[in-house]
């Protein structure tokens, strides 16, 4: 576990149901409920139809990894000493332009820089756990699927 990671806040209207579902281990994405369409990260507004009613819709968690980076120091103190870590963006499943950040690790509960970053493929499947890296929060982190 990081220490002194820096947590979002949960309580925020906005996406308070992506931390709830985040918590029981669910991923959600935000839902326009007049065009249906799909965004992320939520907004109060569809950016297509501009409606401001959304629901949230269960998402299967998997999908591929569009990108990644390898952070290396200068770094947020909390960070500095696990350096070099990865981040990854994974393209959704059921939607390829819902695009989420997050750390490739190898199982739920490993540390964010026991992958090899060089050893990383764009295009690898991957499927979304979460470890709960405090009372309120719980992050999304991908596995290989």
């Amino acid at each position: 576990m990081i220490e002194g990671i820096p947590l979002p806040a949960t309580d925020d209207p906005l996406d308070a149901p992506y931390w709830e579902a985040a918590r029981r281990g669910e991923l959600v994405v935000q839902s326009c409920a007049g065009c249906r369409r799909l965004r992320f990260p939520p907004r109060p507004m569809c950016p297509w139809c501009q409606s401001f009613d959304h629901g949230w819709r269960p998402m299967a968690g998997t999908g591929r990894i569009w990108s990644f980076v390898a952070p290396h120091p200068p770094l947020l103190p909390s960070f500095a000493s696990i350096a070099p870590y990865n981040v990854i963006i994974v393209a959704l499943d059921e939607d390829p332009t819902i695009r989420m950040v997050g750390n490739l690790v190898p199982r739920l509960g490993a540390e964010i820089n026991e992958i090899d970053p060089a050893t990383i493929k764009i295009g690898a499947r991957v499927r979304a756990v979460f470890e709960r890296v405090s009372d309120d929060v719980a992050l999304a982190r991908w596995v290989a699927a």
